[in-house]
């Protein structure tokens, strides 16, 4: 089995992707608060996004796990380009699109929905052959495993899977199942 779970909270009042901001103290407190359940699962490695929020979040479930961990982009959010870390309000200004963008659409100098979408469907095969892995990453990544194993559209309803901050999601890739669990 595997299992994902989403960053803590980091200051929203920034565009995310692959911005460089850390969690809120809320955040830490979020990822705290699931390490209970997290040392219920059979866990033997961490594979974690390598963007400071998900950095973080690994560093404070692996203070008590103690297991190897192994960082790779691959696993990072969309990539906002131009926009990545900009104040929301400075961001709007700059690119007011974004709030009318369809799956095709890219961000400045970043990706569009359908480039997240190929990114995470290219390393399917890998994912089936994580048995007991947690992947520390961000709510776009989990959202295409929801698309993609469910054979789902995809879509611009970024919420409709329940991917909130230090939610856990397991996952069997063979037999195309996904479901949150915490």
């Amino acid at each position: 089995m595997l299992y994902l779970i989403r960053h803590g909270l980091d200051d929203e009042n920034y565009i995310g992707g692959w911005s460089k901001g850390g969690l809120t103290s809320e955040g830490i407190e979020q990822v705290k608060q699931a390490i209970p359940f997290i040392k219920t699962l059979p866990i033997k490695r961490i594979i974690s996004s390598d963007v400071d929020r998900a950095i973080q979040t690994t560093e404070i479930i692996n203070d008590e796990l103690h297991l190897p961990v192994h960082y790779d982009q691959r696993y990072r959010e969309l990539d906002k380009g131009k926009i990545t870390g900009l104040p929301i309000k400075l961001a709007d200004t700059i690119f007011p699109e974004r709030h009318h963008m369809g799956v095709y659409d890219k961000y400045p100098e970043g990706e569009s929905m359908m480039d997240l979408y190929k990114r995470i469907s290219n390393l399917l095969h890998e994912l089936q052959e994580l048995d007991d892995t947690l992947i520390v990453t961000h709510r776009g990544i989990i959202n295409m495993l929801y698309f993609l194993l469910n054979d789902i559209d995809v879509d611009m309803d970024k919420k409709q899977f329940n991917v909130t901050h230090a939610s856990i999601h397991e996952a069997n890739i063979k037999e195309k199942v996904i479901r949150r669990i915490y």
